[in-house]
């Protein structure tokens, strides 16, 4: 059996984070300790692996849900720019449910003796998941940054946008427009962004004057989650929505034309992310700007803080969103009902 990181850590005597540390020339360890790792290395014949021994730069895992959602790759871009700024490699991860879970490319990153893991909206944000996985790699002595999404019994450093504030900042936008009907399409309750987006969205509601008028959808995070989203708050007679990802919101204008509604003229729709190329969409979508590049250098410079000294505090950065204003959205239509809808549907 080919040996791993933690047959040298036993035949050695030490951690396998001791053992990632000597390999990866990271301080901390005593030269005494560095010899003895090396002994037992050499003993046992263990070749170091991944990309971390031919680059000889210290290797950190970026674990993001999946790529076909325009957000993530611009996370991942930012994010490994700056990892490379600092003489630091990136390792790639995409957890889809079709693929390996997090939990096991944590342990693949384990072995390939990363010096630090970003995980990107991950099972960190689903306030039902167990996260002792995070910890395990927390207690190796890695550090680990989450992004957009921190469950309460996880104490690690975070950078999150405001998603409180990107909502209630949306529902004012057609508030001002003179929506008074409107609608939200966000992800499953569990996770804490889509708490967070209702909290924004009742909030914006009583800005507004209009609590009792709240409605929700809640969906998946994909087109067809939008398109399902956008026919049940249609049919409830809403002229504005609000969407947690710019990917609900292209669902919901597709469900809009399906029932021979027009986008802005009887149904305003906001995204969130701008990511993609909203500017060239038809029509192009008013959404709430991640402002990706900032929160790159917060998450990279928190990392390195980590790295530093893997004993810091916990904290939170949060980051405000730009509303970018475009043509889905423009002013209420004088009503909307089911059987407008319905009339709307037999016309097309």
């Amino acid at each position: 059996m080919k040996p791993r990181l933690r047959h040298v850590a036993e035949r050695a005597g030490v951690s396998q984070a001791t053992v990632s540390r000597v390999l990866n020339d990271r301080p901390g360890v005593s030269e005494a300790t560095r010899h003895e790792v090396r002994r037992a290395m050499d003993a046992l014949g263990y070749e170091p692996t991944g990309l971390r021994q031919r680059s000889r730069r210290p290797m950190i895992g970026l674990i993001i849900p999946e790529l076909d959602n325009p957000s993530f790759p611009r996370f991942a871009q930012a994010i490994e720019t700056r990892l490379v700024g600092l003489g630091l490699s990136t390792v790639l991860c995409t957890s889809t449910p079709a693929g390996l879970s997090q939990s096991e490319y944590l342990n693949v990153l384990i072995e390939h003796g990363v010096a630090g893991v970003i995980v990107v909206s991950g099972d960190t944000a689903d306030d039902t998941a167990d996260h002792s996985h995070y910890l395990d790699v927390v207690e190796r002595g890695i550090p680990v940054v989450v992004v957009n999404g921190c469950a309460p019994d996880l104490e690690l450093p975070a950078v999150t946008v405001d998603h409180v504030g990107a909502a209630r900042q949306a529902v004012a936008h057609l508030v001002s427009l003179g929506h008074t009907r409107i609608g939200l399409a966000t992800g499953p309750s569990r996770y804490v962004p889509s708490q967070e987006f209702a909290t924004g969205y009742e909030l914006g509601l009583r800005d507004g004057g209009l609590s009792q008028h709240a409605v929700m959808s809640e969906t998946l995070y994909s087109l067809e989650g939008g398109h399902a989203a956008g026919l049940e708050l249609m049919d409830l007679g809403v002229t504005g929505i609000v969407t947690a990802s710019d990917m609900l919101a292209l669902g919901i204008v597709r469900a809009a034309r399906e029932l021979g509604l027009t986008v802005p003229g009887q149904v305003s729709v906001v995204g969130f992310d701008d990511a993609g190329p909203n500017a060239y969409v038809d029509p192009p979508l008013t959404s709430s700007r991640q402002p990706f590049g900032k929160m790159a250098g917060a998450i990279v410079r928190m990392l390195h803080d980590r790295l530093d000294d893997p004993g810091g505090p916990a904290t939170e950065l949060r980051f405000h969103a730009e509303l970018v204003v475009r043509s889905s959205t423009g002013p209420a239509p004088p009503s909307l009902s089911a059987t407008d809808v319905q009339a709307g549907t037999a016309e097309a």
